[in-house]
């Protein structure tokens, strides 16, 4: 199993996922024009990890801006994590915001009201 490097542009996120230390971390805006362009190698990622591993998986969290495409593949990343989690797996999902930016934070409550995994949400202190 590889690890999955994608670098961020101006309207999509960096993507960094770690086959070793069970990491995927994204950084940035989402705003991309082909949302399944970005996320399907990162929903692919996850599959492969979770069907490949027994290891935990941690998603960290450092997005600033998602529009509504991202948000539903945030979505189908997060049920396939949940699926794993009601599987027996060790799933977590920490979310870090910066404290300026309310509208991500509420963003992150959303889902977070929706997942029975762990799901944090802190504050990024710059």
């Amino acid at each position: 199993m590889n690890n999955l490097k994608i670098e961020g542009t101006q309207s999509s996120p960096s993507v960094c996922a770690d086959h070793e230390a069970g990491v995927l971390e994204m950084r940035g805006d989402s705003y991309p024009e082909n949302a399944h362009e970005l996320f399907s190698p990162v929903l692919d990622w996850i599959e492969r990890y979770l069907a490949q591993t027994e290891r935990a998986l941690t998603l960290k969290l450092h997005l600033l801006y998602l529009n509504t495409s991202s948000v539903k593949a945030m979505m189908d990343m997060f049920d396939l994590i949940e699926e794993a989690h009601r599987g027996g797996r060790a799933v977590a999902v920490n979310w870090f915001y910066d404290e300026q930016n309310e509208r991500v934070v509420e963003l992150a409550q959303e889902f977070k009201e929706d997942v029975t995994f762990p799901f944090q949400i802190s504050c990024q202190v710059n």
